[in-house]
Parts: C-alpha cells; sequence; structure tokens
C-alpha cells in the first residue's frame, strides 16, 4: 500500500513522531498487517521528502514499541499490535498501567554494556587504571576539612561554584577564548550543555547543521527537540566547506561542530579552515556550538586556535570528563552574556545546579598541580596506544581506509566495498572483539561501510589484538562474500 501522511513542518509535533503516529495508526486499523516488509528509510524519506533521519527516527519509534522489527540486511516488518488486556472486575494494581501508553517513545537505544570476555572498543572513554586516584582522595580530603565545608552542602547558584567559574573564566581569558561580554555556566557535563542550548536555540522545525557522522547523544538531543537535521560529510581535514555553505544555504540557523578530534571519526579540522567556518556562519547569521571536550586530548601538545577566538559570538563547551573523571559530571558553556542567561533559566528548571561540592574538588585538584601531573600522565600513555594503533592498522586492515588521529579516543574505519559494518559485527563478537557500527552516527549519510573503535581505554597491548582480530574478521567476510557470489546460501548474514 502507499503511506502517504499529511505532516505539518510548522507543528510542535516532530515531524518524526507524526510519521510514526501515521504509520502506528496503519498497523492499528490492520492496513498494515503482520509480516508487511515497510519501504527501506531512504526511499521512503525520498518519496515523501523528509531527511532521512526523520524516517529513521519514526521506524526507532516503531521498533521500542514492538510494533516492527528491523533485521539487518532485510529491512524492517510489521510485528502486529500491541493491545492492554481488558478490563476485569478486580481492582487495578500499579503493574497494570500501561506504561507503554503514556511514556514518550524513545528514539535510539540506550548504551550496551559490552561482554567481560571481549576486547571492547566501543565505549569512548578513558582508561580508569590512569585514575590518580590518591591524589584525587587527598584533594577530596583537603576540601572537606575546610571551615566553609557547610556552605558547599547547601543549595548554590543555578550558575555553578563561583571559585571554579573564576577559575575556569580567568583561564579561558587568558587562552583568548573569553571577552568582556561573555559568561560561563557550569553544568552537569557537556551533554547536560547541549541540551540546555537545543531548549535554548532551537524550535521545532529549525535546521540545525552538524557533522556527519557524529556522536549519537548529540544528534538524538536536537531530534528531540524536532529539529530537521543537516548531515555534512567529514574528510581527512574534517566538516567539508562546501557542503557547510550549501547547509547555511538552505537556512541552517545553527551548526554544532567538534574541531579537534571529532568523535566518532577522530578528524580535525585545520586552522584555516575554522576561520573559514566562522566567516561563513557570520554571513549567514547562523549561530555555532563549539565542542572543545577533546582539544586537551592533543598528544604533540599543540592546541590549534577554537573557533570562539576567530568569532566572540561563538558559544564554547567545555569538560573535565575527557581529561579528568567522567563519572564527575562537570562541564560548562562560555558564551555571550544573553546566552547564558537563558540557559541558566534551563538550568534552574532542570536541576536547581550542579553539585558543588564535586566543582569544589574538581577545582582543589587542579590549583593542586595535580590535574596537570594527571594530564601528562594520560599523553604519555596515549602517545603508545597510537603507535600500537598505526602499527596494527597498518599491518592488519589491508583494503579499509582509515586515518589516525594525532590524539583524542576514537578513529573510524572504512570496510572495503560490499562490506556492512552491522552484518560484521556478529562475527566480531564470535571472535572476540566489538566495535560500534557506523550506522549508529549517521546523520544525512549512509554509513553502513565505516565503523568506530574507541581506543583511550584499552591498553596498547589490547590495540595490537583486537586490531588484528578485527583484520582476520574482514578476511573471512570478504572470503564468505566471494563465496557467496557463486552460491548464494553462503551469503553473509
Amino acid at each position: 500500500m502507499e503511506i502517504r501522511p499529511t505532516l505539518d513542518p510548522g507543528s510542535e509535533v516532530p515531524l518524526y513522531r507524526q510519521l510514526g503516529v501515521y504509520l502506528h495508526k496503519l498497523i492499528e486499523n490492520g492496513e498494515l498487517r503482520p509480516g508487511d516488509r515497510l519501504p527501506p528509510t531512504r526511499e521512503l524519506a525520498g518519496q515523501l521528502g523528509l531527511n532521512r533521519t526523520t524516517v529513521s527516527a519514526a521506524y526507532e519509534l516503531l521498533e521500542t514499541q514492538g510494533l516492527i522489527k528491523g533485521e539487518v540486511g532485510r529491512g524492517s516488518y510489521v510485528c502486529g499490535t500491541k493491545r492492554a488486556p481488558a478490563a476485569g472486575t478486580t481492582r487495578a494494581t500499579p503493574e497494570s498501567l500501561n506504561w507503554a501508553r503514556l511514556l514518550t517513545p524513545s528514539i535510539g537505544p540506550a548504551a550496551a554494556t559490552p561482554a567481560s570476555d571481549v576486547i571492547s572498543f566501543t565505549n569512548s572513554r578513558p582508561a580508569a587504571n590512569l585514575f590518580p586516584v590518591d591524589e584525587f582522595r587527598a584533594s577530596c580530603l583537603e576540601v572537606l576539612g575546610r571551615e566553609d565545608l557547610k556552605a558547599l552542602l547547601q543549595l548554590g547558584s543555578p550558575g555553578g561554584y563561583e571559585p571554579l567559574r573564576r577559575y575556569l573564566m580567568e583561564r579561558a581569558a587568558a587562552q583568548g577564548l573569553a571577552g568582556p561580554d561573555d559568561e560561563i555556566l557550569i553544568t552537569n557535563g557537556c551533554q547536560q550543555a547541549l541540551d540546555l542550548l537545543r531548549r535554548a536555540l532551537v524550535k521545532a522545525g529549525d535546521r540545525v547543521a552538524m557533522e556527519d557522522p557524529v556522536y549519537p547523544g548529540q544528534k538524538n538531543l536536537f531530534l528531540e527537540a524536532g529539529a530537521e537535521l543537516t548531515g555534512i560529510a567529514i574528510g581527512e581535514d574534517g566538516i567539508d566547506l562546501a557542503g557547510l555553505r550549501r547547509a547555511f544555504d538552505r537556512g541552517a540557523r545553527l551548526l554544532v561542530v567538534t574541531p579537534s578530534f571529532q568523535n566518532p571519526t577522530g578528524a580535525t579540522i585545520p586552522a584555516a579552515h575554522r576561520e573559514t567556518i566562522c566567516a561563513m556562519a557570520r554571513a549567514a547569521g547562523a549561530a555555532i556550538v563549539e565542542n572543545d571536550v577533546y582539544s586537551e586530548l592533543a598528544c604533540d601538545g599543540t592546541l590549534l586556535p577554537r573557533l570562539k577566538q576567530f568569532d566572540p559570538n561563538v558559544i564554547l563547551l567545555g569538560s573535565f570528563s575527557k581529561i579528568a573523571f567522567p563519572g564527575v559530571r562537570v562541564g560548562w558553556i562560555i558564551a555571550p552574556r544573553a546566552v547564558i542567561a537563558r540557559a541558566t533559566e534551563l538550568k534552574q528548571l532542570a536541576d536547581l545546579h550542579t553539585d558543588h561540592l564535586a566543582q569544589a574538588f574538581l577545582l582543589h585538584f587542579a590549583r593542586s598541580g595535580r590535574l596537570a601531573a594527571h594530564e601528562a600522565h594520560v599523553l604519555e600513555a596515549a602517545r603508545g596506544k597510537l603507535r600500537a594503533l598505526d602499527e596494527s592498522c597498518r599491518r592488519h586492515l589491508a583494503g579499509c581506509a582509515w586515518q589516525i588521529p594525532g590524539g583524542g579516543m576514537n578513529i573510524w574505519i572504512t570496510l572495503p566495498a560490499g562490506l556492512d559494518a552491522v552484518s560484521l559485527r556478529g562475527l566480531a563478537q564470535q571472535a572476540g572483539i566489538d566495535y560500534l557500527p557506523g550506522r549508529y552516527f549517521a546523520v544525512s549519510h549512509p554509513q553502513d561501510g565505516g565503523l568506530r573503535l574507541s581506543f583511550a581505554g584499552l591498553e596498547p597491548h589490547e590495540i595490537r589484538e583486537g586490531i588484528a582480530i578485527l583484520g582476520a574478521v574482514i578476511q573471512r567476510a570478504n572470503g564468505l562474500r566471494g563465496a557467496a557470489a557463486q552460491s548464494p546460501a553462503l551469503a553473509l548474514v
């Protein structure tokens, strides 16, 4: 049957939800029956004039509701409807409440915990064995012994712990990252900073440009806001300037970009391109959110100029999560006063303020010199990991394409033509490694032939062993693919 929904781009309800409700009704009414195959996302997007990510998000909603099931290599099929049992004469119990009908649908799967018996390249986070636990404990004990401890345990300013705000702003001003018109807001990590900014800056239907592929936590935030996403392809020099210019020409009013060691690709934008990006955004009247959480992980110690150094209107995000401890959720936004004022209002509505005691711990850890010593230790370890990554990729990944980053936590691998990273993952897990397929990071462009390896949390010997296993799995998949060309019964699934 034809799928012809009436969608309203001006509605407060995001387009993907409108499409999801329409398909839900078709299934409930029996117009789409169990076993029916839904059109591929690319095909339906072209038919309806939508962004492919909008259709993908609608399908994901239906899958979380148990109405459809996606099968790798075959597509998405209708499962049927799940109806609540008829009401009886017994009193309702808490267990009988139909939460599936009350909760708003998810737009993506929850993060999974990797199996303990595999070498996992799935998590982009620092190595816990490098955490300076004794030094951090000493900093915490020194703070706990202070006379102002009672004040730290009280409700505080929604803007953050004032001594930390002052420390970060002084450091930013010394680096040319904060001017007289800027303010700072402390957040629960960079993720909350992105969430507050999308609430402050984006309405349903607004066009937002971002790198493609991109970290799913960023993509899903803006999809949840009802934004129309434009994915800009990434090359060796980061975001494609011609593609970005087209996005601005077509009405993108916000760019969210990670210039240094981007997640998931590890790409870094050259200084000259950074200046060009700022000039393009100014000409288009668009805002820029610069995610700067990885720049301090440059293994050669080189810090390229941030976008904010080219344009004071840039909104700069920072965090202690990548260079220190991701579990201590302290990030920040440095931006013009009007932006910080609105984000602070939203912050207060969300959680009143970020834990002031944790902020005091981190500030003392930084001021004591212990953070700088830890950073030097992390970078020394990272250089060994990058050497292991470079040697192993060149030795074992023949036929693949990659670019070794100069730091950060992630590398993007492009598989030989014809291989799909989702299909390959099952073979990889059986062999003893895991990774995240490119499909998870796609915005506007298919990423089925790519995958992300997160290496920062692994030891060099684990990186070498894991890459060797991956190379063997790729060779095996290529062999199966060749055999399948002779006998379809042997096709890789």
